[in-house]
């Protein structure tokens, strides 16, 4: 259960009072995320979404999540919209801590991705990093290619308890990323979260995104590395070219690569997958058995990053 703030019957009702949304009728836990606690409103206006931001997401940055937001939904990208309070806020405070109610985004996640879903999901991103690119303000990537090493400085003790050698692994494989890195890539705001999990469908149509607390202002071709290899990879951690294939092609015909990101593209997807295999493996070496969420396996994006090294070229990927 992913509800880490418990809030009363009054002071939700007290805090729903400010928006123009009608009485609350009733309200419910989302299990589903790790890093606030979600509620699903009703109210006698319909549906809504009421986060609590925890302690993992930096309060500072909340102005920046929700006047995106704003700025997407103005473009014609399907997200969730954060309401405006009597006093013409969007963020206020309950049980403690800082607190938003969006618009309900209809749809569903997909439990088994199918091609079809890739596809989608390369226009949608393709969308959302073009709306993005007069968006005034700026938030810096946070887990950028600088910042692994501290991860791993972090878990490097009990690496070897989740697989003996790894630490040593994880640690070459920066000392390689760390000096090619690319730079000069085009850049603007990306998503940096889009999991199946945070991508919603009605059938086979792509209704909206949602998650945007990783939204930064970074490479392009990293959001897609992102994707790829949360997308493209069976359960057997088998490359599924098919599926990349389609969700590189349809991102092309929304905004098309550089020479320069299609070169890029096996470094890129390289540190991506190590980015994630470090922030698991940080989750799995710290957090408590008794925990309420528990963490994922971080040998999954082993794998993938095994991948990705023995990558050539883009071509590898299905890309043309």
């Amino acid at each position: 259960m992913a509800v880490y703030t418990e809030v009363s019957d009054d002071e939700l009702s007290t805090f729903v009072e400010r928006f123009s949304i009608g009485a609350l009728l009733s309200y419910k836990g989302i299990a589903e995320g790790v890093e606030n606690s979600n509620y699903i409103i009703q109210t006698e206006q319909g549906p809504f979404i009421l986060t609590l931001y925890e302690k993992r997401v930096n309060e500072a940055d909340l102005p920046f999540f929700l006047n995106l937001l704003e700025h997407l939904s103005e473009r014609e990208i399907t997200c969730p919209v954060p309401l405006k309070d009597d006093k013409g806020q969007a963020l206020g405070t309950l049980a403690g801590r800082p607190a938003a109610i969006f618009t309900f985004l209809s749809g569903m996640w997909p439990r088994k991705i199918k091609p079809v879903h890739c596809g989608e999901l390369g226009r949608a991103l393709a969308e959302l990093h073009v709306a993005g690119r007069d968006f005034p303000m700026k938030r810096a990537n946070d887990l950028g290619v600088m910042d692994w090493r501290g991860l791993l400085n972090q878990c490097l003790e009990h690496a070897d308890d989740v697989q003996v050698g790894l630490g040593e692994k994880l640690s070459a494989e920066l000392d390689y990323l760390e000096p090619r890195w690319p730079i000069g890539l085009p850049k603007g705001i990306i998503h940096a979260d889009a999991f199946p999990d945070n991508v919603f469908f009605r059938g086979e149509k792509c209704s909206g995104l949602i998650d945007f607390y990783f939204a930064c202002h970074d490479i392009f071709a990293y959001d897609l590395a992102i994707c790829m290899n949360a997308w493209c990879f069976e359960k057997d951690g088998d490359f599924n070219v098919t599926k990349a294939r389609l969700l590189l092609s349809n991102y092309r015909k929304v905004r098309d690569f550089s020479t320069e990101e299609v070169d890029a593209l096996p470094m890129v997807a390289r540190g991506a997958a190590t980015r994630f295999l470090l922030t698991r493996l940080y989750d799995w070496v710290n957090t408590p058995k008794d925990a309420l969420v528990k963490p994922k396996d971080p040998m999954e994006y082993f794998k993938i990053l095994k991948f990705h090294q023995s990558v050539r070229s883009a071509a590898e990927y299905g890309l043309q």
